[in-house]
């Protein structure tokens, strides 16, 4: 269950920079600050949960690989963010490096 908390925690890890791109416009301020300090809380529970059985270093490495991934392919997809070959590869990289730690 502790990975599963994980999992889900890294996936709402997306939601608090997303909202906080969504505040820099001022008519979604004040929803975009809502939106990252509910995904900041409901994401840093989850993260709580999931270290009671998983190592502190393993559990913030792949919430914080699953939140960067994510956040960049939002950005890219929704937000026009830049995109090249190095990009990806560093994506890739990160979720390598999850998926190792996960292994080990």
């Amino acid at each position: 269950m502790s990975w599963i908390y994980l999992i889900i925690a890294g996936c709402l890890e997306i939601g608090w920079p997303v909202g906080l791109k969504m505040a820099q416009a001022p008519e979604t301020r004040w929803s975009g600050i809502i939106i990252a300090v509910v995904f900041m809380v409901a994401s840093g529970f989850l993260l709580w949960l999931a270290q009671k059985q998983i190592p502190i270093g393993t559990a913030y490495a792949v919430w914080t690989g699953i939140g960067a991934a994510g956040t960049f392919l939002v950005g890219v997809i929704f937000y026009q963010d830049p995109t090249s070959f190095l990009r990806y590869m560093g994506v890739m990289l990160i979720i390598g490096g999850v998926i190792l730690l996960k292994v080990a």
